[in-house]
């Protein structure tokens, strides 16, 4: 068969493009990254679940920085992470369930100030979306643009703190050992565990800002409400504050279903992956994070849409368990911060895409719900060229300019 001229470059060309899409419209903050070996699991035992904060203190024992293992993407000069573990002790879960153990994974940038008083005054709390991790915001399009010297959270200024949410990264979670008889763990036990590594391990009482994506969003939503004095300014992005319903729980249902009718699951004690049920939820999670003009533009032909799926399944799927995914999708289950958005204290700057297929704006939802914050402001950005879906949350330079305004209505002003 004779080459066409060019037919050579045109397909490495066409490859470029496939691997450049795949990171412009489908971050990779659906997926956990670099997880560290998992300690060995601990049986769960049946508690009853008290009102108060639900993290016991562990035993004092000093978490030990170190330098975090070598990233996807290459960060900017000057910023190294450490990363570090948490142990909260006879953890007990809103499910009755309980662990004598729960290991919290986070990593660190910069270093805390404190005023006279000892109170950690610089302290910022990121918290990552489903699937993802604290390594998720390590990426040019997120810390390139926030991070470095002069920038909105210049870590020669602010002390950020970004933990592997329960379930996630390198956190407890179900592949560590307990499958599918890991507790049933919900949003609230993860904020929870967040607030127990910052208060018990990391001594922090109170938040210079919290910023979270997505999942993150949701749960700033109810660290806001849960600890309504912690915190100075928060910043959700890409959620609403009510509960999970119509499009967005079906699609949820569809991806959990997936798993637990794929007769390789096994109840969860599989011995390899349901393949089968991977690959329907892998293409689920591509659309809910996907940007319909990206995509159209990107991918104008059936072909390139055709090869592009290829390229992302063979990308996503071998980073996948079945057991930690329906964990982290079922989590959501009875979500709700609607009920409480009257009590926060935190200056708010609510920030969702108009191409967000999770939480579309034709909805009205935020307009409705943010005039039950006593300060609180939201933005919804139009679609265009420059928006990537619920994965807008990720492109700082979309929205960074809401963030100066926040943190500069949030700054203390000199005494005298």
């Amino acid at each position: 068969m004779r080459n066409e001229p060019g037919a050579m470059s045109r397909t490495v060309a066409h490859g470029l493009r496939c691997a450049a899409l795949l990171a412009l419209i489908v971050p990779r903050a659906l997926i956990a990254d670099s997880p560290r070996p998992p300690a060995a699991p601990s049986a769960p035992t049946q508690a009853a679940p008290t009102p108060a904060a639900r993290a016991q203190p562990a035993p004092a024992q000093p978490v030990q920085p170190r330098e975090t293992q070598p990233l996807q993407e290459p960060l900017p000069a000057g910023l190294r992470p450490l990363e570090g573990d948490y142990v909260i002790s006879n953890f007990r879960f809103a499910s009755g369930e309980a662990l004598p153990e729960v290991r919290l994974h986070f990593m660190t940038l910069g270093k805390p100030r404190r005023d006279e008083h000892g109170r950690v005054t610089n302290a910022v709390l990121l918290l990552h979306g489903t699937g993802g991790s604290g390594r998720s915001f390590l990426t040019p399009r997120f810390a390139g643009v926030l991070f470095g010297k002069g920038q909105l959270l210049d870590v020669a200024r602010y002390y950020i703190i970004l933990p592997d949410a329960l379930g996630h990264g390198a956190s407890s979670k179900p592949s560590d050992g307990l499958h599918a008889h890991f507790p049933q763990y919900d949003y609230e036990d993860m904020v929870s565990a967040q607030y127990a590594l910052l208060t018990q391990s990391l001594s922090i009482d109170h938040l210079r800002l919290i910023l979270g994506t997505a999942m993150g969003c949701m749960h700033t939503w109810l660290w806001t409400e849960q600890y309504p004095g912690f915190m100075d300014a928060a910043m959700p992005l890409a959620c609403l504050p009510v509960p999970i319903a119509g499009r967005n729980r079906l699609w949820r249902d569809l991806v959990m279903d997936s798993i637990r009718t794929d007769p390789e699951w096994l109840g969860g004690e599989y011995r390899s992956e349901p393949m089968q049920a991977l690959h329907a939820a892998a293409g689920f999670l591509l659309i809910a994070r996907s940007a319909p003009i990206q995509m159209q533009t990107a991918l104008p032909t059936p072909d390139a849409a055709d090869e592009f799926l290829k390229v992302y399944m063979d990308r996503e799927i071998p980073d996948l368990d079945a057991n930690d995914l329906l964990y982290q999708i079922s989590a959501s289950r009875d979500y709700d911060a609607s009920g409480g958005l009257d009590k926060i204290q935190a200056r708010v700057m609510w920030v969702n895409s108009a191409d967000d297929f999770v939480d579309p704006p034709d909805l009205g939802i935020a307009e409705r719900e943010v005039k039950k914050i006593r300060n609180a402001r939201f933005v919804l950005l139009p679609a265009s060229e420059q928006t990537h879906g619920q994965s807008t949350d990720s492109w700082a330079a979309v929205w960074q300019q809401y963030l100066s305004e926040l943190l500069a209505a949030t700054q203390a002003k000199p005494a005298g």
